[in-house]
């Protein structure tokens, strides 16, 4: 299994499920690193006064956020640093919702997650509540000091934590101003018929083993034609590695007792009053 790049627990009402997270995806592209042709070294990004063009030091360097055009709130690292969420090393359930009610354009990074520390029963039980009911689980979940919003859920034997882009950051389709011969169409039924027609013609099985990027292979290619040739450089690089957390397993029938009884029930949101901008 890959490493894990966190370890911690789901919270599901008064039970922690012990997780490790593992990326369910891996970066395919090619990776071009900066060298000095004269010496073989890797070259570095200097940090640049755009005004005066001159390097400037670390130590003269401070972080600011834009309030107007031009004009800047400085903030100091301790500052910042107080706004950070804390860590809870917890992935805290807050609701579960129907899978078809999460927007497309709000799914992000997809994560396995891998049952820790006898975990195993209670995470089948919850994976296998969520493909039963038909839900998936919203979460917060705080990594590298960064909060996520996140959704749970049933993957065939495992879970999988999606992580979510704030609604926030997603912009409306009306900022498309897509015109009435797209959001109305009239349509012929025999343009329809063909248009089906074409997409049944074309229907295959997902094989994803078909499906590769061609650039990445013959640049690679081209890379070990030239390592069999004898033309590599040595580049000294160096490496880091981080120590992670985990959490243990508490009695499972018991927690969920104790949760279902405190547990009040979850309340509908309420409906949003509609606002009319004055004119």
């Amino acid at each position: 299994m890959p490493r894990a790049i966190w370890k911690g627990a789901i919270s599901f009402g008064l039970v922690h499920i012990p997780v490790s997270l593992v990326s369910a995806t891996s970066s395919q592209g090619v990776d071009f690193d900066w060298l000095d042709k004269r010496s073989m070294d890797p070259v570095g990004y200097k940090r640049i006064n755009k005004t005066t063009g001159k390097e400037v030091t670390k130590d003269n360097i401070v972080k600011g956020v834009a309030f107007e055009k031009g004009r800047y709130v400085v903030l100091s690292e301790d500052e910042i640093r107080s706004a950070h969420p804390k860590s809870t090393q917890t992935i805290e359930i807050i609701a579960f919702v129907a899978s078809d009610q999460i927007p497309l354009q709000n799914i992000d990074t997809p994560y396995f997650l891998a049952p820790d520390k006898r975990g195993g029963k209670v995470y089948a039980l919850l994976r296998e509540t969520l493909k039963k009911t038909g839900k998936v689980a919203l979460a917060n979940v705080v990594l590298h000091t960064k909060q996520h919003l996140a959704a749970l859920m049933p993957l065939e034997s495992a879970l999988v934590l999606v992580m979510l882009r704030w609604p926030a950051e997603v912009r409306s389709l009306d900022e498309l101003e897509l015109g009435s011969d797209v959001t109305k169409p009239t349509l012929a039924k025999g343009e329809l018929d063909m248009a089906k027609r074409l997409v049944e013609d074309m229907s295959a099985d997902w094989q994803p083993d078909e499906y590769r990027d061609s650039f990445q292979d013959k640049i690679m290619a081209l890379v070990a034609k030239k390592a069999k040739a004898g033309k590599i450089e040595d580049v000294e690089t160096a490496e880091g590695s981080e120590e992670r957390k985990s959490a243990d397993v508490l009695d499972l029938t018991e927690l969920l007792k104790r949760s279902l009884a405190g547990k009040p029930a979850a309340k509908k949101p309420a409906a949003k009053k509609s606002s009319k901008k004055a004119s």
